[in-house]
């Protein structure tokens, strides 16, 4: 089925387009929630909260910009307003623990799996993981990111650049980083 007939099927509410589109996107959707969420339970109920969406607002898209991109941008903002609505977003954040660790340039071996990554993504207190998602994932301004989460720009950067030393420091503790001298940009390795 294109991409078209399954966007007019699913205009119509026809079962079976909605069933393929959830198919062909809920695989990455979920990787996506995966990151925000603070175990698979989580991830699963923002999928579907953010299919729900997706089936509710189709008729909003404007065939500007690719399908999965829109279904992308509703599937973080559901992640986003699930954390607010269960407050783990305002969980602490170990700062002392961040402070310890001294600046470097952010690095990982280029053989690291994105997998293995994301996974020490997940470790981070759940502040930092998400304003690292937003910025270095999903391509979000700290302007962009201080108004989607109702916090200051600069608390937005303050975040990332703990998260970064953090992650740095959870990478080199699982031996994943390994070589300073063996260093690609975290960045370029997620594609920004």
């Amino acid at each position: 089925m294109t991409e078209e007939v399954l966007l007019h099927g699913c205009l119509h509410n026809d079962p079976l387009a909605q069933k393929e589109l959830y198919q062909r996107y809920s695989h990455k959707m979920l990787s996506v929630c995966y990151r925000f969420a603070h175990n698979r339970e989580d991830a699963e109920d923002m999928l579907q909260e953010g299919f729900i969406k997706v089936f509710s607002q189709i008729h909003t898209f404007r065939f500007q910009g690719a399908f999965e991109g829109w279904i992308r941008r509703i599937m973080v903002h559901t992640c986003i307003n699930h954390l607010k609505r269960n407050k783990k977003f305002n969980e602490s954040v170990d700062i002392i623990h961040a402070s310890g660790v001294q600046t470097r340039e952010e690095s990982i071996p280029s053989i690291v799996q994105a997998k293995q990554v994301i996974e020490c993504i997940r470790m981070l207190p759940i502040g930092y993981r998400t304003v690292l998602n937003l910025y270095a994932l999903e391509g979000y301004s700290h302007k962009e990111i201080a108004a989607v989460l109702d916090i200051e720009e600069s608390t937005s950067r303050s975040q990332y650049t703990r998260a970064r030393q953090m992650l740095e420091e959870i990478l080199i503790r699982k031996k994943i980083l390994q070589k300073p001298h063996d260093k690609v940009s975290l960045l370029a390795a997620f594609g920004r």
